[in-house]
């Protein structure tokens, strides 16, 4: 009984979240910069997987890595964190989602989540964005550590 509650602790703990967030807001701000710096590579990276609309193709190239970056930075900051983490799990869901349909369609596409000549999808891929999934979980229920915009409303009820 007493290792169950020690795990859980470990596991709820708020050092953990904030590790995690750290960890998930930069992975997120990396992913973020060749794609914000290649946009038309990108274009193709998001062509292959033949599921936004083509008339779409462009505008998801260009608009989802500055999401990417504003909500990595936001994490990373631990401004609105909560909001950043939901988004973050959103984007885990949809990139998993197109991954597994494209594995089922046994596509031989890229990843294009770091560069665009990158590792081939792939069960393993899937299972690593379930796992960045489940930290962004984490962040968002027990992240209360060094945040940020706690400070600026303390400053703000001061004056």
């Amino acid at each position: 009984m007493k290792v169950i509650l020690f795990v859980k602790k470990i596991f709820t703990h708020r050092y953990l979240a904030l590790v995690l967030r750290l960890y998930i807001g930069g992975l997120f701000i990396y992913a973020s910069m060749y794609k914000i710096n290649y946009p038309a590579e990108f274009a193709e990276t998001v062509a292959s997987y033949q599921i936004v609309p083509y008339w779409a193709v462009n505008i998801f190239a260009v608009v989802l890595p500055w999401v990417e970056l504003i909500s990595g930075v936001l994490l990373v900051a631990g401004i609105r964190s909560r909001s950043a983490a939901v988004i973050i799990g959103l984007l885990m869901i949809m990139f998993t989602t197109a991954t597994f349909i494209n594995l089922m369609r046994d596509a031989a596409i890229t990843c294009g989540c770091f560069q665009a000549v990158g590792e081939q999808i792939s069960w393993r891929t899937i299972g690593r964005d379930i796992i960045w999934l489940i930290m962004t979980i984490h962040i968002f229920f027990y992240d209360k550590a060094l945040q940020l915009e706690n400070r600026f409303s303390l400053m703000l009820r001061e004056i």
